[in-house]
């Protein structure tokens, strides 16, 4: 009996599994919304030039995507980077490390444009830590200002109101950890 490979099948979970829709896929690999929307469905299917420009958005290899047996990543570098959906123009959110949902911690770099906040997120399971890298921010964390300056750190349970916001006149970054992942 002859196996066919559902290379739709297999795009759209890696899609799922780095958080993405099918148009911010379409969009990073310079396709159409239709197309994507095709292949996952096994209607159409890609030139390997194509699948390999989907495959580096999705940080996959385009040898271990015709694998059955997966190895764990341990280097990922600035193209394996992904735009989260919560990016706008004064904040950029870049996933670090693909598919952090099958994993313990969310690692993320953010961008903040001066004047810009996060948005104020009520509380969730975990814990979080963040490095700033440049800039000034005030952290709040239960309503309770925390002023840092280029390398300093915080550590908070997650359960605790909590957002980011750029109080300095140049862009802040920062790398910010979050486990269980939630971005």
């Amino acid at each position: 009996m002859e196996t066919l490979l559902k290379i739709g099948e297999k795009i759209k979970r890696l899609r799922k599994a780095n958080n993405l829709t099918q148009e911010e896929l379409a969009n990073r690999a310079y396709l159409t919304k239709g197309f994507i929307s095709q292949l996952e469905r096994d209607l159409t299917s890609p030139s390997i030039i194509t699948l390999k420009g989907i495959l580096d958005v999705l940080g996959e290899e385009l040898a271990d995507f015709f694998r059955d047996v997966k190895h764990e990543s341990v280097l990922f570098d600035k193209k394996a980077r992904v735009l989260s959906s919560t990016s706008t123009e004064q904040m950029i959110v870049e996933l670090l490390v693909p598919s952090a949902q099958s994993r313990l911690m969310d690692p993320v770099l953010v961008s903040l444009e001066p004047g810009t906040s996060t948005e104020t997120h009520l509380g969730h399971e975990g814990e979080e830590f963040g490095f700033l890298i440049q800039g000034r921010v005030t952290l709040w964390v239960d309503k309770v200002a925390y002023r840092m300056q280029k390398g300093d750190c915080f550590y908070f349970e997650s359960d605790k109101e909590h957002r980011m916001h750029n109080s300095g006149k140049t862009t802040a970054k920062l790398l910010w950890v979050v486990s269980p992942p939630v971005f």
